[in-house]
This record gives structure tokens, sequence and C-alpha cells, in this order.
């Protein structure tokens, strides 16, 4: 196997807005901003979740060389989830792997039998901060730019650790990854592990991003805040994204609503009654995407904790999600 120093331009590296201002760090944020952002905020964004190496490949492996500090691993997650690498070929699962004692990660997946061009993508760590170093392919396997997305530019995600991906069984298995993979679509991911609190220092950061759409998903952490918070951070991102469409995610179902916990119930009527104002007052690019559509009291089974999605509960939001961001990018009708 032949190994190639990351980065290298024949790896493209998607999901990670300012990647090529700050390779080879893998974090989500530009360094130039930090003084703005709280020290939690900046701590999770150097970690690298949603963030995608693409490529198209004849060879029959495919290798990594990756360095985490530690391979410890939260209670909720898997470690591949939390710190280790998957990858897909031709949108088909084929393998993962995750740091040993000392966090070393080394992979040489064996994807095919017969030399054929292939796209492939392997996907990063969701709650681990990670080093590559090499990308590992067969002696003078070709190497080719990834087939171009179906939607031009990325939807960014913004929220909280939901978002980010607790807690997925492998980082392919988000939500955002899920549908990237069914619409053709690139995607950022912003959330950030209890800290989605609705910061105007992070809708300034999505409006350097040319996006497609954005979704706002961080009801989770900002509680009953959220009612007086969406309007000042949506009037935030119209100030460059005018009329980029932006979809309003209310909560889906907490097993603590089943003992008589009210919050969910009133973001949604917010989240509802935000959306229709917005709409009445002439903004016809907002959205509001019910995620009860996705979990509901029926498939609470999709939590690992009765509060954030295993892969089967990303499974269920992005077959909901999926067809309200079609509509939107694909088609233009209201969904």
């Amino acid at each position: 196997m032949e190994w190639f120093k990351f980065p290298d331009k024949r790896f493209a590296v998607n999901g990670l807005a300012w990647f090529e201002e700050e390779k080879p760090s893998l974090r989500r944020l530009p360094r130039r901003l930090k003084k703005g952002f709280r020290q939690p905020v900046w701590d999770l964004a150097q970690i690298p979740a949603g963030g995608r190496i693409r490529f198209k490949t004849d060879s029959l492996h495919v290798g990594i060389k990756a360095k985490c500090p530690d391979n410890l691993v939260m209670n909720h997650i898997t470690r591949i989830g939390q710190s280790g690498f998957d990858i897909y070929v031709n949108d088909i699962f084929m393998g993962s792997t995750s740091p040993d004692e000392k966090g070393a990660i080394k992979a040489e997946w064996h994807i095919a039998e017969n030399r054929a061009v292939r796209e492939i993508t392997i996907n990063m760590p969701l709650y681990q901060t990670t080093k590559i170093n090499y990308i590992g392919l067969d002696e003078a396997a070709i190497v080719e730019p990834s087939t171009p997305f179906a939607v031009d530019k990325p939807i960014v995600f913004y929220g909280s650790s939901i978002t980010q991906g607790g807690c997925a069984s492998t980082p392919g298995t988000t939500y955002q990854s899920f549908i990237s993979r069914w619409l053709n679509a690139d995607f950022i991911n912003l959330g950030f592990s209890g800290n989605g609190m609705g910061e105007l220092e992070l809708a300034r950061a999505i409006n350097e991003i040319d996006a497609s759409c954005i979704v706002l998903d961080y009801w989770a952490n900002i509680k009953l805040g959220w009612e007086e918070n969406l309007p000042i951070f949506t009037e935030e991102l119209r100030r460059i994204h005018k009329n980029t469409p932006i979809v309003v995610v209310s909560p889906f179902y907490f097993c603590a609503e089943n003992t008589g916990e009210t919050i969910s119930v009133k973001q949604r009527k917010a989240a509802r009654a935000f959306v229709r104002a917005m709409n009445r007052q002439g903004d016809k690019n907002i959205y509001l995407f019910n995620a009860l559509k996705g979990i509901s009291a029926d498939n609470a089974f999709g939590l690992v904790d009765g509060v954030h999605c295993n892969s089967l509960g990303f499974y269920f939001m992005a077959k909901a999600m999926a067809p309200c961001l079609r509509r939107i990018l694909l088609t233009g009708l209201r969904p």
C-alpha cells in the first residue's frame, strides 16, 4: 500500500467550512474568530464532526492513519462513533475503525475484488479531536475528484449535541449523513454539545458560509430561552442570507414528556408561531420541521438515553426530514 501524507489536494475535504484556511487542522470554526466564542464552543469546534474525505479511486484497498489523544469513550456512544472513522464506497457502508489504547488509528479496508473507479467517503469522528496523518491506496491506483453534489452549496446545520452526532454508533449514521447520501448534498455540522445557545457569534460565522439551506436545530440546549432567541438569531442570519431557506426544527419526543415535562410542548408552539409570523411578514423562505415526525413516543427506542439518538433514531429523523429538504432544495416547493 502507498501512503499519502494528509492533507493532499487529491483527497477533498468536505464538511469543514474553513478547512482551506485552517489545514491541516480539522477544526470546525476559524481561529481568527476565536475571541468571539465561549471556551466550550471553541473546544468543541476542534472536533471534526461532519468532516469527510471524498475522492474516486480504482484501488481495491483504502487505508487511513490518524491519532486521537486517547481512546476513552462516553457511556452512551460507541468508541467508533466518538473517536473513529468509517468508510462508504458508492454510498454503501464498508467498514469502520477506532483508536487503540494509545489513541493510534490505523485501518486498511478491503473495499472491492475487481478494479473499477468507485466513490469513496471517509467520515471523521463525532466527539473527539483527531489528526489525520496518511491516506493509503494500492500502488499505482487511480485517484480522481468525486462526482459533484447534486446541490451546489452545502446545507448548514446548527444545534446541540444531537446535531453534533450524539449518539450515533458510527460517524456516517448521523441524520445529516443519511440526508447527504440520499439527496447527494454536502453538509456542514455546527452542532456543539450542550452549547447550542443561539449566540450571535455563531450566526455571524454561519454568515460566512455560502449555504443552500440553514437548519436551526438548537432547541435542546436553550430550553425556554428559544422563543426569545429565535427572532434574534434569525434576524442576524437574514442580514447576509436574505433569501436562503431556513428550516426551524422543533423538538422531537423526549422521554421526560411522559412524566409531565412541558418544555418541549412550549417550544413546539413557539416555533410554529414564529415561522407563521415570519411568513405573514413576507419571509416565504423560512419553514418549520416538526421533529415529532421523526421521533415520537411510538419509536422512542431510537433514543439511547431518552434524549440522544442512536443510529436508528437518526435514521428515523433523516427519513422524516429528507423529503422536506428535497422539496426545498430540489423542487423549490414548500414542504
